[in-house]
């Protein structure tokens, strides 16, 4: 039996703590119960903050923890679940749950961090040099604080062997089901998946993740591109035309977009495009020819790939994802 230790910490999201603890707790059980078979729990988890008082999580929540890091002699998977006051957390304890986390992976432990649970991993220097994902939306944040990390935020969890990440709030219990996968093998997963109604095989964060326009730059001659991109998606546009428009020849411009957007040209006006079929598949009823026209692509199928390079779906299940739930014209 694999023993789990979840930190907690002051500011934490009560969800990344129990929705894992549930899913770990029902591995080898719940399904065996529902079929009147023998349980074979594979997991001990506890709860444990740095006093082994009790927490107040996000939403308010008193959270009663088992123990104390101090008393955890031994343990095979540390969770560092998602916290929101990141920086107070460890100001007042980093001292303490840093060199613990590495005392611990040193003798043998795996480590694992839920959303910005991944701040604190990178703290430790584990990650560096190795694959790590995050919520979508401190991406940026974290790239500029941990450079030597190999960030990949539009992946739902990276598995760097023995360190483990999850991107989304959400995505407490994907990972929870990747190691329970991992350790008990692919039929547990899958009866403990049946057991739960949750579904297996979630590996992206690309359909959640807006594009963000990436304006927080000083390069106003790029800006004003961004701003005539935004504008005029629609339209067929020239690049090298509208390069000369703002003082720069081609080439000059797509050096310097690149330097300060991190996209081409081209690759920005193809997210916007994207961005604008997103919206429309969400709320509309267009086919996909239809919305593929009018952000600016005669040919559907070419759009089609663009979409999904950058959705990582193909519309007809974007729009299945994020359709709006309650039919309006019924209530």
């Amino acid at each position: 039996m694999k023993k789990v230790t979840i930190l907690a910490l002051d500011g934490a999201s009560a969800t990344t703590i129990t929705g894992p603890m549930d899913v770990f707790t029902n591995a080898g059980v719940l399904w065996n119960k529902i079929f009147g078979q023998s349980v074979f729990p594979f997991f001990e988890v506890e709860i444990a903050t740095i006093s082994g008082k009790p927490i107040i999580c996000n939403n308010n929540l008193p959270l009663q923890p088992h123990t104390a890091i101090r008393d955890i002699t031994q343990t095979d998977l540390i969770i560092v679940p998602a916290v929101f006051n990141i920086e107070n957390s460890l100001a007042k304890h980093g001292n303490t749950v840093i060199p613990w986390l590495i005392g611990h992976y040193e003798q043998g432990a795996h480590l694992a961090s839920i959303c910005t649970g991944s701040f604190v991993l990178a703290l430790t220097g584990l990650l560096n040099g190795r694959e790590a994902t995050t919520h979508w939306a401190v991406a940026e944040e974290f790239r500029q604080l941990y450079p030597k990390v190999i960030l990949k935020p539009e992946k739902l969890i990276t598995d760097a062997g023995d360190i483990f990440c999850s991107g989304s709030f959400s995505s407490c219990i994907d990972l929870a089901m990747y190691l329970v996968e991992k350790y008990c093998g692919h039929q547990v997963a899958v009866e403990c998946s049946k057991a739960l109604a949750h579904d297996m095989g979630r590996f992206s964060q690309a359909p959640y993740m807006p594009f963000r326009f990436q304006r927080n730059h000083k390069d106003d001659a790029v800006l004003r591109c961004q701003h005539f991109l935004e504008e005029q998606f629609p339209e067929e546009i020239d690049i090298e035309v509208l390069a000369g428009r703002n003082g720069m020849g081609r080439r000059t411009m797509e050096r310097r977009f690149k330097a300060a957007t991190g996209d081409t040209p081209l690759s920005y006006l193809q997210r916007v495009r994207v961005e604008q079929a997103k919206k429309m598949l969400e709320s509309g009823r267009e086919t996909f020819d239809e919305i593929s026209y009018k952000v600016g692509y005669e040919d559907s199928s070419f759009f089609r790939r663009v979409f999904r390079k950058y959705t990582g779906l193909k519309p007809t299940e974007y729009r299945g994802k994020f359709q709006r739930i309650i039919n309006m014209s019924d209530s």
